[in-house]
């Protein structure tokens, strides 16, 4: 786009104050008629930014979600490994800072050079609201449900095992109840992470270890994000 060189625009500015006052016309009405004017373009440019900010994001051919609860209290607990490996996996393939969107921190992009095209999700609401989050994204970007991989906590697997399946029971998991909820089906996939079970059957000894942090060593549980990456890429990648 050209722009006016600064000199110009005071030239421009006595160039019309001089017509203003060949025609007649009071310099007050010259003041409103550049104000009207100016306060045009400024409009039409807030509208431009506001459409490209809200505008809809490209299709994708999964839509990978990460589940953990906001906010530093619970940064890094065992309940928040989906995030941690969600996160982990939009640095991994340089997607960029995840934008705010749906209620969580979203990212888009593809896995590398010809592989698939994906949007990361990673709800903002609390574990058991996820899928106020995740439905919207799904009805947006028109996602089929088994093209939806969760990556979560498995307190029923011992740390370090990590499978994957389409489907099933929420296990008294909190986020994958709200998940099927929000999408109207138990129909997606699941990445579940193993991170062990204390040895108690009371249900606030057992949420006070989910919530709790990992007592294993940091690179062991860099380990198992790495495994947890690992098993959403050969769901996304499997024919």
């Amino acid at each position: 786009m050209l722009k006016a060189k600064p000199e110009t625009i005071p030239r421009a500015t006595a160039a019309s104050s001089l017509l203003f006052r060949k025609l007649g016309l009071a310099p007050s009405l010259m003041f409103r008629f550049f104000s009207a004017t100016a306060a045009r373009i400024i409009a039409a440019i807030t509208v431009l930014a506001i459409f490209k900010r809200g505008s809809k994001p490209a299709p994708v051919d999964w839509l990978i979600v990460g589940l953990g609860n906001p906010g530093r209290k619970y940064a890094g607990t065992r309940h928040n490994i989906g995030e941690i490996a969600a996160m982990k996996l939009i640095e991994q393939y340089d997607l960029g800072k995840p934008k705010a969107r749906y209620r969580g921190r979203f990212a888009d992009g593809r896995l590398g050079p010809g592989g698939p095209r994906v949007a990361i999700l990673i709800p903002e609401t609390y574990m058991n609201e996820s899928g106020q989050s995740v439905g919207p994204a799904r009805g947006e970007l028109k996602v089929d449900p088994d093209h939806i991989v969760v990556i979560h906590d498995e307190i029923d697997f011992a740390f370090g095992r990590i499978e994957s399946k389409l489907g099933g029971g929420h296990g008294g998991h909190n986020g994958l109840k709200s998940l099927k909820n929000g999408l109207g089906t138990a129909d997606f996939n699941r990445v579940r992470v193993g991170v062990g079970r204390p040895d108690s059957t009371d249900p606030e000894i057992v949420s006070a270890w989910v919530l709790g942090t990992f007592d294993e060593s940091k690179a062991e549980v860099a380990d198992l994000v790495d495994q947890a990456i690992a098993e959403t890429l050969r769901v996304v990648e499997s024919p």
